[in-house]
């Protein structure tokens, strides 16, 4: 463990999203962690596919390509939205070396699922129709954004759209019951999210009448069979650990070229923390980058 991020664990004294936040508290600490201002050598360029609004984002960094990355981001489904999202847009943009595609998708509990995943697979259908080659895209997302990739991607197979070429989960959200062993038993202080907090904002993401089992809104229940390669990034302490562990099984048993890489002591939506200069978090979007490359065209 680097010093950075020992330095990090001790300056931070309790978990920021803990059991009992209600829907606006939460909201308001989303918000709080999210919006960073973008770099100045950074081009955001709002524009809109499919119908949905969507911002493209690049850096000096990135290639004079197509290749893009279609961003689904985090935030608990609640909060953050495209606007504060778009200095994560730029990280990403800036290890991966190619361009960035955030979708600004809609948020609950004012549009519940499957509102997010419909504006996730329409922007992708929307990019395929601007003339982009899916064997030029990858998926990715963070937290939430995670399941949401997984989610939108089930959902495209179903309706016989084009897989992109791979798709990358940083610590997704694949249970909303959080119902997996590191949840139920944690092997460490986490920092960043809580079994409760969890499944809060899966009830209002889903409802209070959807299923928190919808295999779209929780894909470790899904049929994963026809889905790209998968990346799923996922730290020792975080509580999505296990879920990472059963998707994983689970698309391996289905055909699914999966990998799956567990950072030891690492918390949930430790990449993010590269902007923040922690070692484990540079190497670990190093590693997507490098992935990444090897699968696109």
């Amino acid at each position: 463990m680097s010093r950075e991020y020992q330095a990090l664990l001790d300056a931070m004294k309790q978990n920021l999203f803990g059991p009992g936040l209600g829907f606006e508290e939460a909201r308001e600490r989303l918000e709080g962690v999210h919006g960073h201002p973008v770099s100045g050598d950074a081009r955001v360029a709002w524009t809109e596919l499919g119908g949905v609004r969507c911002a493209w984002v690049a850096t000096p960094e990135c290639g004079a390509g197509d290749r893009t990355l279609v961003l689904c981001h985090g935030g608990a489904y609640i909060a953050a939205g495209g606007d504060g999202y778009l200095f994560y847009a730029e990280m990403l943009a800036r290890a991966c070396r190619m361009r960035v595609l955030l979708v600004d998708y809609r948020l609950a509990p004012a549009h519940r699922h499957p509102a997010a995943l419909e504006d996730c697979a329409a922007a992708y259908q929307g990019l395929i129709e601007s003339g982009v080659a899916p064997s030029r895209m990858a998926w990715i997302g963070d937290s939430c954004g995670g399941g949401l990739t997984v989610g939108g991607l089930v959902l495209l197979r179903r309706r016989g759209a084009p897989m992109p070429a791979c798709a990358v989960t940083l610590g997704g959200w694949f249970d909303l019951e959080a119902s997996g062993e590191s949840a139920t038993h944690p092997v460490g202080r986490e920092l960043f999210a809580s079994p409760e907090f969890t499944r809060a904002r899966g009830r209002d993401y889903v409802g209070p009448k959807g299923s928190l089992r919808d295999p779209l809104a929780s894909p470790i229940h899904a049929d994963l069979e026809g889905l790209p390669p998968l990346l799923l990034q996922v730290g020792q302490v975080d509580l999505t650990r296990s879920d990472a562990l059963t998707l994983a099984d689970r698309a391996g048993r289905a055909g699914v070229d999966v990998t799956l890489e567990i950072d030891p002591g690492m918390i949930h939506g430790y990449q993010g923390l590269a902007r923040a200069g922690i070692p484990e978090a540079a190497a670990a979007l190093t590693r997507v980058a490098r992935y990444l490359e090897a699968r696109l065209e």
